[in-house]
């Protein structure tokens, strides 16, 4: 099945050739916290500890290395919740590139510093995702720029898969992967590369209640728009638009399922991060610890939790620490 999907397992070991000495090899610990609550080995993929903050890197890099020098020289452009625009406006200044990124006023002011101080042209436009997108496709069109889409891209896909071979290769035995669900591109990779080379290894999809996309799409079994909401974990938004020609197949056909998670759960998986773990993370990247918090995940195997990213803004992670909920394997919210 794996082979028939528009990004395999091979390409997914080309893009880790490709990329090899332009992203991190992140390191993955185990946790005696949360092994304890699961009943279960667990293990934190650290993720969040790379170049830029965040998985997002290893696409983009991908995805700009995967052009022509001409293409290149075109400038790049992409709409973003912030950490692929990041990674982007990394990799193209890497390569002498000029990356625009398009977001929209839900991002946060951090995320929007962040890459203006990498020398992206940023542009906010709109309330949503697809609003931002809009603007992407214009320019696209009016000024000939090369689009880099933060996931429906086979390139990105595959660049982000990277990080599904790390983890077989450091835990052969994986029994579970947890893996942040938005548009898909991580999950769709990591779940390619994980199930190309352990088939009975499980790969589980987490995202947030308020308006989760992928899970409404493939629900409805097909491509569907979602309101995009104001969430802790802000890097899940976003829709995965009506045309997807990339995730949407993956991720119907790779993932064993899909878990949904409240604010209260992701606000506890940020606070046991930072009190347990010694980690700081971005709600999105708390998702595996939350959903190993509220009893969610059941195995009997190892299980990997992929902090995904570290791109919060200070103050509102220290309004979430500072929060009621219980820490370190106590009754939550």
């Amino acid at each position: 099945m794996v082979s028939t999907l528009p990004v395999s397992l091979e390409d997914i070991r080309a893009a880790a050739r490709r990329i090899a000495g332009r992203v991190l090899c992140t390191s993955m610990v185990q946790s005696a916290s949360l092994g304890q609550l699961a009943g279960a080995p667990v293990h934190l993929k650290l993720e969040h500890h790379q170049t830029t903050g965040s998985f997002k890197l290893r696409g983009a890099t991908n995805a700009v290395l995967s052009l022509s020098p001409a293409e290149r020289s075109r400038g790049f452009v992409a709409a973003s919740t912030g950490n692929h625009g990041r990674a982007l406006a990394y990799a193209a200044k890497a390569e002498g590139a000029v990356a625009t990124i398009c977001m929209s006023r839900l991002v946060p002011e951090n995320k929007v510093s962040e890459i203006c101080r990498l020398g992206a042209d940023v542009r906010i436009i709109g309330r949503s995702q697809d609003e931002a997108q809009q603007e992407v496709d214009r320019l696209v069109r009016e000024e000939g720029l090369v689009m880099v889409p933060p996931f429906d891209d086979p390139d990105v896909v595959a660049g982000q898969g990277t990080l599904g071979l790390e983890i077989i290769d450091t835990l052969p035995e994986a029994a579970i992967v947890l893996v942040p669900l938005s548009g898909g591109g991580l999950a769709a990779g990591v779940a390619a590369a994980v199930k190309g080379i352990s088939s009975k290894t499980k790969v589980i999809g987490l995202t947030m209640e308020k308006g989760a996309a992928m899970k409404a799409s493939l629900d409805a079994r097909r491509p569907v728009q979602v309101e995009e909401l104001s969430s802790l974990a802000d890097s899940l938004g976003g829709g995965i638009g009506l045309d997807n020609r990339v995730t949407f197949a993956m991720c119907r056909d790779l993932l064993d399922e899909v878990i949904l998670l409240t604010e209260a759960e992701i606000a506890a998986g940020m606070r046991h991060a930072y009190a347990c773990e010694r980690q700081i993370v971005e709600g999105a990247g708390a998702v595996g610890i939350a959903a190993l918090l509220a009893g969610k995940i059941v195995g009997n195997g190892p299980i990997v939790a992929i902090l995904s990213g570290q791109n919060v803004d200070m103050e509102q992670h220290r309004r979430v620490i500072n929060g009621k909920a219980a820490l370190c394997g106590e009754e939550g919210p």
